[in-house]
C-alpha cells in the first residue's frame, strides 16, 4: 500500500463520509478538481496553506488506486 494513502481519511460525520485530506475539511475530490482545472501544486498550497505537497500527491494516489481496476471508455 502506498504510504501516502494514510493521509486520506473517511469519517462518516464529516463532509458526508467523503474521502478527505488528513481529517481536514477538504475533500480529495476538491484537490483533484483543482489539478484538473490546471492549478499547479504550488498554487494549491498557496491557496490552502494548511495543505502539504504530500497531501496533493496523496489525492492523486487515492485516485489512481480508485481506478486501478476500472476501464475508462472515451466517447
Amino acid at each position: 500500500m502506498n504510504p501516502l494513502l494514510e493521509r486520506i481519511t473517511i469519517e462518516p460525520g464529516k463532509l458526508g463520509g467523503r474521502p478527505c485530506i488528513r481529517g481536514l475539511r477538504i475533500r480529495v475530490q476538491d484537490v483533484l478538481e483543482m489539478l484538473a482545472n490546471g492549478m499547479t501544486t504550488a498554487e494549491i498550497l498557496e491557496d490552502y496553506p494548511y495543505l502539504e505537497a504530500d497531501d496533493v500527491r496523496a489525492a492523486l494516489a487515492y485516485a489512481a488506486a480508485a481506478v486501478s481496476d476500472t476501464a475508462v471508455v472515451a466517447a
